[in-house]
């Protein structure tokens, strides 16, 4: 799975808007790859940021 993808499924299993922070300790991800695939989603609309540095999914 992409990391854009195991990100995504990260933002959305949280239940609440998170920091990157707390997307990489639940994936393992290294926290640069996180930001990168976050900026990618914002692009594409798929999740938001409500509050400065945390992030939701777009419902």
């Amino acid at each position: 799975m992409e990391t854009k993808e195991l990100v995504f499924k990260a933002i959305e299993n949280a239940g609440k808007p998170v920091k990157g922070g707390e997307i990489a300790e639940a994936t393992g991800i290294d926290k640069k790859e996180i930001d990168k695939a976050i900026k990618k989603l914002v692009a594409e609309g798929k999740i938001n940021s409500p509050i400065r540095c945390f992030y939701a999914p777009v419902k």
